[in-house]
């Protein structure tokens, strides 16, 4: 899906890899897109673990239409933009704790809000998966 031989795929899977924060867009009732800061880990391939509070909006919103985007920041100037697009399921995936690879990436996150990896697991309980159908930007 990701071509890693080109300049923007290496730039992109890299930026998914070590970006810690991505804007998840889901849709309202109304049809209002509604973008939400969320921290995420991309598996290398094509998809994305995202964990939410349970009985949210963007849970609901996915529930109804399950087609989000995933955005990262772009540079400030209008470039290094990335954006994920693919369809979004609550999911079997552990809990955040235990997810090295998620702890890993924002222990400091994690720490600076007074959480530890499981009391952040037992508030973000519901794991998301996000399965990336492209990724474009420039």
């Amino acid at each position: 899906m990701l071509d890693q031989t080109t300049e923007f795929g290496q730039r992109a899977a890299r930026r998914l890899r070590d970006d810690l924060l991505g804007w998840l867009t889901t849709m309202d009732t109304a049809g209002t897109p509604q973008p939400i800061p969320v921290w995420f880990l991309w598996d290398g391939e094509s998809s994305i673990l995202v964990y939410s509070r349970p009985d949210t909006a963007k849970l609901r919103n996915i529930d109804r239409n399950a087609q989000v985007s995933l955005h990262l920041d772009g540079n400030g100037k209008g470039g290094d933009i990335v954006v994920c697009l693919g369809a979004a399921h609550v999911s079997d995936d552990p809990p955040a704790d235990r997810v090295p690879e998620y702890v890993a990436k924002y222990r400091d996150f994690i720490e600076r809000n007074s959480w530890t990896p499981e009391s952040f697991a037992a508030d973000y309980s519901v794991p998301l998966r996000i399965t990336v159908t492209r990724i474009r930007g420039h």
